[in-house]
């Protein structure tokens, strides 16, 4: 059971997109690159979530 409550965990999913409002850490290096592929995830995270909402909502009224 714990190994399902493992794939479950969402805490880092959604620190993911939060930790904008936090300060940088200097250690981390950062550039373009970086910065571009974040936004990238999220826009494709953000995607995937839109579509698994649409998904269940057409199979519950359909």
């Amino acid at each position: 059971m714990s190994k399902l409550k493992e794939q479950f965990k969402l805490g880092e999913a959604f620190g993911y997109f939060f930790r904008i409002f936090s300060k940088p850490d200097p250690s981390k290096p950062t550039n373009f690159n970086i910065k571009t592929m974040h936004v990238i995830n999220k826009i494709s995270i953000l995607m995937f979530l839109m579509c698994l909402i649409v998904m269940i909502y057409r199979a519950f009224f359909r």
